[in-house]
């Protein structure tokens, strides 16, 4: 099942979708988009990656959610054991006192 949002531009996504899909197109049909141009650096970064963070960014960073997940999310699990934090005990071997500098 699937969620929309409503918070996010149907405008914005759709062009970064486009951007993301046309920055792959040119990475895996032109051989110079996937080399380094001395202008803008890493190609691929340029036309692909930078285009598909700013598409994760719109949505919030959101992981894709798997229907396992789901089904383990509902079922609450306690995180810690109840009870205080475990203390240390002291060292066991005598430490000899050396004299400090000042």
């Amino acid at each position: 099942m699937k969620t929309t949002r409503t918070d996010i531009d149907p405008g914005l996504e759709g062009l970064l979708r486009h951007a993301v899909a046309i920055g792959a197109a040119i990475v895996v049909l032109l051989p110079a988009a996937r080399g380094f141009s001395p202008t803008f650096g890493w190609m691929p970064l340029w036309l692909l990656a930078m285009p598909a963070c700013a598409w994760w960014a719109l949505h919030r960073f959101r992981l894709p959610v798997r229907e396992t997940d789901e089904a383990s999310a509902s079922v609450l699990r306690p995180r810690r054991r109840a009870g205080t934090q475990a203390r240390r005990r002291r060292a066991s071997v005598l430490r000899l006192r050396r004299p400090q500098a000042a």
